[in-house]
């Protein structure tokens, strides 16, 4: 009895240690779901990663997509509308996001490709609710304009 208590006070300090550090880095450093700010949906979930003191964000898988986007797109679709060494490559496994640093309590610095029409935009992100939830701003120019996404850490 004593050995499940104390397994189970161990298991408690794990996942514990788990949701904080999930939750609670103060970095957007982790995997996120990414809603689409029109339909409310889970569109992707994206890895964010840190090298070098940038963060940068990887699409790891798309979701909810719809027949309609499959018939037009294929099971794996390809940024058709990117310029470079993007152009016409899985968007799955594609670095949609760069060279974001840390300025105070932000992030940003960098840039975000949007790979439905291929444009690269400014990035600033925002942690919010405790590090639950990330503002994702794209703009063009001043940071008053643009739009917004809320990502949604993944637990």
């Amino acid at each position: 009895m004593k050995q499940a208590a104390h397994l189970a006070l161990a298991l408690g300090l794990l996942l514990g240690a788990g949701a904080v550090s999930a939750a609670g880095t103060g970095t957007p450093v982790g995997t996120w779901k990414q809603v689409d700010d029109v339909t409310g949906k889970v569109k992707s979930i994206i890895q964010i990663s840190e090298s070098n003191g940038e963060l940068q964000g990887k699409v790891m898988q798309l979701l909810n997509r719809s027949p309609e986007d499959i018939a037009r797109d294929g099971e794996h679709p390809k940024c058709v509308k990117c310029d470079g060494a993007r152009k016409d490559q899985p968007i799955e496994g594609m670095t949609i996001m760069w060279g974001v640093s840390k300025d105070g309590d932000v992030w940003d610095g960098g840039k975000i490709l949007d790979p439905k029409n291929g444009k690269v935009y400014k990035v600033k992100l925002t942690l919010e609710d405790g590090g639950r939830k990330l503002d994702v701003h794209g703009y063009i120019g001043f940071a008053l304009l643009g739009r917004s996404q809320t990502w949604q850490r993944q637990d």
